[in-house]
């Protein structure tokens, strides 16, 4: 009997899986049986080419400014046109740092574009596909900042506020179609969107404190459950924005 979590034969979409979340959720995915297709702007690193390699599993890549929706339908078609995709998780995202009451309006445009737009535009078309097939699973990125107001990313927190009301709405509609729709909430992550957190001792130490497990998250956390997701284990999981925080939310 093979596991349920077990995704051989299925394609995978990860935005922004060359590097740090992603680069965890397309080698999880890799080693769960899935191919694995990565729309961003970096080239793919060797470690993720050559664990591909290593699995017999393929990773291809196809350049994408996530901030140009006709860019993202043009890249979309040619990717459905090329693969059958049963996993999409949009993974990227992006961040930007000011007061509230300086926040330029183009930098609040950028992130909600980025972080929000692009992410519906992209689940409206592999979504379309998955729900004439009866068949499929969408995984995005929310983050604490969907529970949590944060401090000098209002544009950042009210994108993935949305984020999470986007997966339940879409779960509303498309769970009695067989597409599970879900979100994974990450905590305070290593990677290089909180470079200026884990340089800073004072900010480091009091956040690290606040963390039940005793650690910052690793994006192999990430990647683990969300391969959960797209798994058949999580075939009556719908609608869920699960925090993968160490422990932080509860505290």
């Amino acid at each position: 009997m093979s596991s349920p979590f077990d995704l051989t034969g299925r394609t995978a979409v990860v935005t922004g899986g060359g590097r740090g979340l992603g680069l965890g959720i397309s080698q999880a995915l890799l080693a769960a049986g899935a191919d694995v297709v990565v729309l961003g702007r970096n080239p793919l690193p060797d470690e993720l080419t050559g664990q591909a390699a290593d699995l017999g599993r393929a990773v291809q890549h196809y350049p994408l400014d996530l901030a140009d929706s006709d860019a993202i339908a043009a890249t979309s078609a040619q990717v459905l046109a090329d693969h059958r995709i049963d996993i999409l998780v949009n993974n990227a995202g992006t961040q930007d740092r000011h007061p509230a009451v300086d926040f330029p309006l183009a930098a609040w445009d950028h992130v909600i574009d980025v972080n929000l737009r692009a992410v519906f535009q992209l689940c409206q078309l592999f979504g379309r596909p998955m729900l004439e097939r009866g068949h499929g699973a969408v995984v995005n990125l929310a983050s604490l900042l969907s529970f949590q107001g944060g401090m000098t990313v209002p544009a950042y927190a009210a994108s993935k506020g949305a984020v999470a009301q986007l997966t339940k709405a879409l779960c509303n509609e498309w769970a009695g179609q067989g597409v599970n729709v879900n979100a994974v909430a990450p905590g305070y992550m290593a990677t290089d969107m909180n470079v200026a957190l884990l340089a800073d001792p004072v900010r480091l130490e009091q956040l690290s404190v606040r963390i039940p497990a005793g650690r910052w998250g690793l994006p192999q956390d990430i990647g683990d459950v969300v391969v959960f997701l797209a798994s058949p284990a999580a075939g009556y999981v719908h609608g869920q924005v699960l925090a993968v925080d160490g422990g932080w939310l509860a505290r």
